[in-house]
C-alpha cells in the first residue's frame, strides 16, 4: 500500500467504516461460524457493497487479520473493564474473579475468538494469523486474571489461575445434554473451591504436591 493509499484509508470516515466491518465480522463469526461468515455476508451485514468492501479488505487474509486484532482490542477492553469491577463484600475475590471469566466467555467477542480457536485447527491461514493474539492473551492472564483473583505470582497462583480459566473455557464450550443448568452449576462450585484452595497460604493443599 503506497502513502497516497494509505492517507486515504485513515481519514475518520474511512476508519468508522473498517470498524463497522471489523464489528460485523465479530458478530457473525459468533453467530454463524467463521466459515458461514463470509466476505460477502460480513459486507451485507456492515451495509456496504461487494466494491466498498474491497476497498478496505481486499482479501479474506487482509480481513481476518483485522478481524482478530480488532477482535482481541474488544476481548481486552471488556477484560479490563471486568478487572476494575472490586468484589462485592464478602465474597471471596477467586469466586469473583471466575464468575467474572464465567461472564466474559459468553460476551461477544470472547464468543467469537473461540470460533476462531476451533475453526483453526483444520485452517492454516486462520491458525498462522491466530498464534500471536492466542500468546498475547495467554501471556495477559498473569495480571489480568491474577488482579481479580488477588493471588500471588508463583507457580501455585498461576496453576490456580489456568486451572479455572481453562476449566471455564472447556465449560463454556462443552455440548451439555441434559441437566444443564445444575451439571454446570455443580461444576462451577467445584471450580471455585478448587482454586480457593490452591489461592491459600500456609495450608495444606490436597491439590498442590510441593
Amino acid at each position: 500500500m503506497d502513502a497516497r493509499t494509505y492517507l486515504a484509508k485513515a481519514t475518520p470516515k474511512s476508519l468508522r467504516t473498517r470498524a463497522r466491518i471489523l464489528d460485523a465480522a465479530m458478530r457473525l463469526f459468533a453467530e454463524i461460524g467463521y466459515h458461514a461468515a463470509t466476505n460477502a455476508l460480513i459486507a451485507d451485514a456492515a451495509k456496504l457493497t461487494r466494491g466498498a468492501m474491497l476497498y478496505h479488505f481486499a482479501t479474506r487474509e487482509e480481513l481476518v487479520e483485522a478481524a482478530i486484532a480488532h477482535i482481541e482490542v474488544e476481548r481486552a477492553r471488556l477484560f479490563e473493564q471486568a478487572g476494575s469491577q472490586p468484589h462485592p463484600p464478602g465474597v471471596d475475590a477467586s469466586e469473583h474473579a471466575i464468575d467474572a471469566y464465567w461472564a466474559l466467555l459468553h460476551e461477544t467477542p470472547f464468543v467469537a475468538f473461540a470460533e476462531l480457536e476451533a475453526a483453526a485447527r483444520t485452517d492454516p491461514m486462520l491458525r498462522e494469523r491466530l498464534a500471536a493474539a492466542q500468546s498475547a492473551f495467554d501471556h495477559a492472564q498473569v495480571g489480568r486474571f491474577g488482579a481479580m483473583a488477588s493471588a500471588g505470582a508463583d507457580p501455585r497462583f498461576q496453576t490456580s489461575r489456568d486451572l479455572g480459566r481453562f476449566l471455564l473455557e472447556g465449560l463454556a464450550r462443552g455440548a451439555m445434554t441434559y441437566d444443564e443448568r445444575a451439571r454446570r452449576e455443580r461444576l462451577l462450585t467445584v471450580v471455585k473451591r478448587a482454586v480457593r484452595m490452591l489461592n491459600r497460604k500456609g495450608d495444606i493443599h490436597e491439590l498442590w504436591a510441593d
